[in-house]
């Protein structure tokens, strides 16, 4: 269910920026304006979802990890200051390729709480929901790559 909350806002996002481009005049909004916009929306929503549901997303990591909830919070900040990154022309790059390291750093948490049936975010329903959520995050790390990095701030 998040994943699908997830990918409505990044397509819905990048669908409704496309329409208002088709409106205005194609071009007014450049394609990789409206993908780093979109992918900037989804880091937004999911970096505050580290503040505001802390307690279940510690969950996600394996007890013996030191500071728990540190981590939570330093990572909620960091999806929060790449979604603000994508927005800025002069470090949309470099907030992409941030956002790369992250996405493919933070996979062993969506791993483990796969393997431990962790009730956050789908995890609860064990290494199948690995299916969805591992295509999931090479879309993110595709997107990133396609509207952050490659465009850059066009």
């Amino acid at each position: 269910m998040v994943l699908i909350l997830l990918l409505a806002i990044l397509l819905g996002s990048f669908g409704l920026l496309t329409a208002m481009d088709c409106l205005l005049g194609r071009g007014r909004i450049d394609a990789g304006l409206r993908g780093r916009v979109s992918l900037a929306l989804l880091f937004f929503f999911t970096g505050l979802g580290h503040f505001l549901t802390t307690g279940q997303m510690v969950q996600m990591l394996p007890p013996w990890v030191p500071a728990r909830v540190g981590i939570i919070y330093v990572t909620g900040a960091v999806e929060l200051a790449g979604a603000v990154g994508l927005l800025v022309p002069r470090v949309s790059r470099l907030a992409g390729l941030s956002l790369i390291a992250f996405l493919v750093l933070v996979l062993p948490a969506n791993v483990y709480a796969a393997f431990n049936r962790v009730e956050m975010g789908g995890h609860g329903a064990g290494p199948a929901y690995l299916l969805l959520r591992v295509p999931f995050q090479f879309l993110l790390i595709g997107w990133a790559y396609w509207f952050a990095v490659r465009r850059g701030h066009t």
